[in-house]
């Protein structure tokens, strides 16, 4: 909760001062401009693999496998588009990061080593034996 509460307060202070840092150098309409042309481009691209991402998922669905990247290339995709829309350079860049292809499959496999490393640890068993009673 407490580092949810820093990124509300520090997300916003970046983005001030980039705008400040920014506007001095190419004015403030231009910089205003310069978040509107990231925004729509960024949102144009995340449609665009969006879409891609789609087709790929569906053609691995029609060969009956599952289409784990697929699903959280999408998601991130979806995460991305939210940076991009959000006003500021610093979410841009995020965004337009995590867009980017490479960058979802970095981000897929650290996440999908995390998941088989603590897949057998975390599970717990009980071995035993059983009896039907009904019988």
């Amino acid at each position: 909760m407490n580092s949810l509460l820093l990124l509300i307060v520090l997300i916003p202070a970046i983005e001030i001062y980039l705008f400040i840092k920014i506007g001095a150098v190419v004015g403030a309409f231009n910089t205003v401009l310069l978040i509107f042309f990231t925004a729509f481009v960024g949102i144009y691209y995340a449609r665009a693999e969006g879409l891609n991402t789609l087709n790929h998922g569906l053609k691995k669905m029609v060969k009956n496998e599952m289409p784990a990247y697929e699903l959280i290339s999408g998601a991130l995709i979806a995460i991305g588009a939210i940076f991009l829309i959000l006003p500021g350079f610093a979410t841009d860049t995020l965004g337009f990061l995590i867009i980017f292809p490479p960058t979802r499959k970095l981000i897929f496999k650290i996440f999908s080593k995390k998941e088989k490393k603590g897949d057998i640890k975390e599970k717990n068993y009980i071995e035993g034996e059983y009896k039907d009673l009904d019988e």
